[in-house]
């Protein structure tokens, strides 16, 4: 019973796709005889013109308007003609109606059967359907004129509706046993699909088909993260409501392309790399962490599923251990220079040089106590400070010299300034910044640093002796995914989301040109954000 009802609902399914397409082909087989009918129409009387015009023209029936009996020189030719071109009747008749040619000898030297005037009073070339005496036809008439311009005759060309039906049956017959033929592929097709449905529908029935699909829509939809489903032509086939509450994907429906550009850039690589990759993404002026996973049959790739995991969701978390953060990575790059310099010292030593060891210890501790005494009293912001001192360290283990001008003060925010925001900017451009002056000079890199809050804006300046930036570039660096390190993977980010951060501040950045040689970046960023 059970597989009978399965076996009805596939004969069902072949019926009714069996009774469409039958009467698609039917209404295609109407529709393509009245539009073929009525252009084969067209057809015969464009091509009776084309005779008529030869046959006007053609030069010994021209000579023949002067000769004594034109109709002995005329009407072979026209025979000729008619033969060659397959035409009903050539005929050829002076200004008075009289036919020098026609397939009926007996109708030579009769008046013609149909009227000229607009041939012979306004010397038109016409193409009109008409019955004359050979029958209905589409005909073509066009003046002939003697070698002086002289309107001497007339060319009448006619196919007759009898021959053009003759080839429009043969036509629509060799149609209809084409689409015969589709109709019976297409049944045999239709049969071999609906078991081959049957097949990947893994014999479930609707209902059950249904249960799943809605089973699939609430587990998806019960995942605290941003999901986003597409194919593999980037066409997105599933996304959840938290992925909605973006407001980039709020307006995108099931069925629409994917348009970010760092999606479609990790949907092409999934072809070939066909792994599971994160990376980080800004979408919105928010950065988030996304993966991309393959899905495959085969080893054919189907789809790719995105899972986005929002920053800001642990931004609260962040802002309690960046401190920590800071101190440990301050922590690890004292340790990494401090190890290299101890064992300089303890070489003094174990060279009887106490002296050269002594003036090494105190120079360190001097320039350390200077630098943190200065953080201290100059940076009245905790974070902005731990940042700074981070960037010293980091650029003490890369061996580039960075220097803070003395004269650089920075007062306290307002509570309502985004002081993580400002922090990731200057973060971001100091780290750049010792990339390109170590990359160009290695340790003799040099960054130097100068900020001040006087007047209404917050200012800073960070340049390098690096390789400088091109005026071409100085845009492009801000763009997602540009990046001019050799490796690309997750690089050509810090810059974008200096620029988006900048943008939820209302500052601005500048390029210049540094004194050291290298670029300058000059930022400004209002003290009381709009």
């Amino acid at each position: 019973m059970w597989k009978r009802i399965k076996f009805n609902l596939l004969l069902k399914m072949i019926l009714l796709m069996s009774f469409v397409l039958i009467s698609c082909l039917i209404v295609t087989l109407f529709l393509f005889t009245s539009i073929f009918n009525e252009a084969m129409n067209k057809h015969f009387g464009e091509r009776a013109m084309d005779v008529a015009i030869l046959v006007a023209k053609n030069d010994q029936i021209i000579d023949a308007f002067e000769s004594e009996n034109p109709s002995a020189v005329i009407q072979p030719i026209a025979e000729t003609i008619r033969e060659l071109t397959g035409a009903s009747y050539v005929v050829v008749g002076n200004t008075e109606d009289i036919r020098y040619s026609h397939h009926d000898q007996d109708q030579i030297g009769q008046e013609m059967g149909t009227s000229n005037e607009d041939v012979f009073l306004h010397e038109q070339s016409v193409i009109y359907k008409g019955v004359g005496v050979s029958g209905a036809a589409t005909k073509a008439k066009t003046p002939i004129y003697n070698r002086d311009d002289q309107l001497i005759g007339v060319s009448s060309i006619g196919f007759l509706y009898e021959d053009i039906k003759n080839k429009l049956n043969n036509y629509l017959t060799l149609a209809s046993q084409f689409f015969i033929g589709v109709l019976i592929l297409a049944i045999i097709g239709m049969i071999l699909v609906a078991r081959k449905l049957k097949k990947m529908f893994f014999g479930l029935e609707p209902e059950e088909i249904s249960y799943l699909f809605k089973e699939k829509e609430a587990i998806l939809e019960s995942i605290h993260d941003p999901i986003i489903a597409t194919n593999s032509t980037g066409h997105i086939v599933s996304i959840n409501k938290k992925a909605r509450n973006i407001p980039y994907f709020r307006n995108i429906n099931i069925g629409d392309s994917i348009k970010h550009p760092q999606l479609i850039l990790e949907l092409n690589s999934v072809n070939k790399e066909k792994e599971i990759t994160n990376r980080e993404i800004i979408i919105d002026h928010s950065v988030y962490v996304m993966d991309h996973s393959p899905f495959l049959h085969n080893d054919t790739l189907l789809g790719v599923v995105f899972t986005l995991r929002p920053v800001s969701e642990i931004q609260q978390l962040k802002e309690d251990f960046s401190k920590i953060k800071v101190f440990t990575e301050n922590m690890r790059s004292q340790n990494h220079e401090f190890l290299n310099k101890l064992n300089t010292i303890y070489g003094l030593l174990k060279l009887d040089k106490t002296n050269d060891a002594i003036q090494l210890i105190s120079k360190e501790v001097e320039y350390r106590q200077d630098f943190l005494a200065f953080l201290i009293e100059s940076v009245r912001n905790p974070m902005i400070a731990a940042c700074l001192l981070g960037k010293a360290n980091r650029a003490t283990e890369r061996k580039v010299q960075l220097e803070i001008d003395n004269e650089s003060e920075l007062s306290p925010l307002p509570d309502t300034f985004d002081e993580q925001t400002l922090v990731t900017i200057i973060a971001n451009v100091i780290e750049n910044a010792i990339e390109a002056a170590y990359k160009a000079h290695y340790s003799e890199g040099k960054v130097n640093i100068s900020f001040t809050d006087l007047g209404p804006d917050i200012i800073f300046d960070i340049e390098d002796n690096g390789k400088g930036i091109l005026p071409e570039e100085e845009w492009k660096i801000f763009e997602e995914g540009y990046t001019s390190k050799e490796s690309p993977k997750n690089h050509g980010l810090g810059l974008a989301i200096v620029k988006n951060s900048l943008e939820k501040l209302n500052g601005n950045v500048f390029i210049t040109e540094s004194q050291l040689g290298g670029a300058r970046f000059t930022i400004t960023i209002p003290k009381q954000v709009i």
